[in-house]
């Protein structure tokens, strides 16, 4: 295990934040913000939390009001080139309603822009209507989900891939381009904060699974969670402490708990998504947002290990809700100065030696090459047609029978 005496070494559990990307009235001021001053907003917020020394900033997808990352790939890609070290990702992108080949292709070519910097989390979303949106129908948002990342999958594993499937045309003699950087795929989270079928599904591929706990009791959690963990073993990929999971947070804080509390009670009372409902006190007794002093906060998640397991990512919501920009920078201080260098090392006392650290490009990249080089995908000369003729790429031969989709593979 590396040193945990410096706190940004430690690869065990990767520590950040995400945005729902929600454009909110300030209620303490009545300002409610542009697209143009959220979004400029959101990439200071990306940009600090690299310099706090956090892990990992992710993003949302929605396309309606009163949100705006309508195009996560486009967002990240720009913060990768105004960073160095921040791993950039989803929460979520939508498996659902996305075509698998674009996504492949989006999300293969950040990987690329940003040498690696990123991963993905996949879900169904939870905004209902975007299902018509996009020509889908919401009651098949399961077996969507499934199909749709079974191509996905394929289309970053194989250079020609002939398929067909219930919910699109097929595909025979495709190749999904960029090819994967370094021929080694992104690593994928399935994010749910209801559904086991999609906990299944992040154990049947070896994937990560992130379930966002800031709604309900921690009960829920446990029982998704443990449920991956179980089927994590059933198909073979190890012992269910050897899954990869996440875990989400929200947090608010000031230098004492009073002040925390008065400063973000307005906003808490006023929220979109939790605001009129059940009282601040009650909803943080409930889930895990924690409104006190810095230390109340490390208490609180360092005991998130007692009820989920070891874990590999943490990433806290604090950009939302109307909150300034001034406010959520300030909190991005509390998180990277105070908060999570301590929880690394509370983290990583007694961890077993049988749970794998967080999973990063480079590490995924040496368990498939070692010491050996990685692949440099270089095509062929050809027509921009695989029906026929050999592999597009000059280091892969062509699939038995892959010229007239004959393969067999599905």
């Amino acid at each position: 295990m590396s040193d945990t005496n410096s706190t940004a070494s430690w690869p065990g559990v990767q520590f950040g934040i995400f945005t729902v990307t929600d454009i909110t009235q300030d209620p303490t001021t009545g300002h409610t913000p542009s697209e143009r001053e959220r979004i400029s907003a959101t990439v200071e917020i990306a940009k600090h939390a690299e310099e706090v020394g956090l892990d990992v900033f992710a993003i949302g997808e929605h396309h309606n009001p009163p949100f705006w990352s309508s195009s996560p790939t486009t967002t990240l890609a720009y913060i990768a080139a105004q960073t160095e070290r921040l791993i950039l990702s989803t929460s979520t992108t939508l498996i659902t309603t996305n075509d698998p080949v674009k996504i492949a292709e989006d999300y293969a070519m950040l990987q690329h822009l940003s040498g690696g910097r990123m991963d993905l989390m996949l879900g169904r979303g939870n905004t209902g209507p975007v299902y018509p949106w996009f020509g889908k129908d919401i009651r098949q948002g399961v077996p969507l989900a499934i199909e749709n990342y079974a191509l996905l999958h394929k289309l970053w594993r194989e250079d020609v891939v002939d398929w067909e499937g219930k919910f699109r045309t097929p595909l025979q003699g495709f190749t999904s381009t960029p090819r994967p950087l370094d021929g080694v795929a992104p690593f994928v989270w399935h994010g749910s904060i209801r559904t086991p079928e999609i906990a299944e599904q992040a154990a049947y591929y070896g994937d990560g699974f992130f379930a966002n706990n800031i709604f309900w009791p921690a009960e829920h959690y446990q029982r998704l969670i443990g449920l991956y963990r179980q089927r994590w073993e059933h198909y073979g990929h190890g012992t269910p402490e050897t899954a990869i999971v996440g875990i989400g947070g929200q947090a608010f804080m000031a230098k004492n708990s009073q002040d925390a509390v008065s400063q973000f009670r307005p906003y808490f009372d006023n929220a979109p998504v939790y605001g009129h409902g059940p009282a601040m006190e009650d909803f943080a007794e409930m889930t895990p947002l924690t409104v006190g002093s810095p230390q109340q906060v490390i208490d609180r998640y360092a005991g998130m290990r007692d009820l989920f397991g070891d874990f590999q990512r943490q990433l806290f919501l604090v950009d939302h809700a109307g909150l300034p920009l001034k406010t959520v920078l300030e909190q991005l201080d509390f998180l990277g100065g105070e908060v999570v260098p301590v929880l690394r090392k509370e983290l990583a006392k007694n961890r077993p030696e049988t749970v794998p650290d967080a999973p990063t490009h480079a590490s995924r990249v040496a368990a498939v090459y070692g010491d050996g080089p990685a692949r440099e995908a270089r095509p062929r000369a050809n027509r921009g047609d695989n029906l026929s003729g050999p592999s597009p790429y000059q280091d892969t031969a062509a699939p038995v029978g892959a010229a007239f989709g004959l393969s067999g593979a599905r």
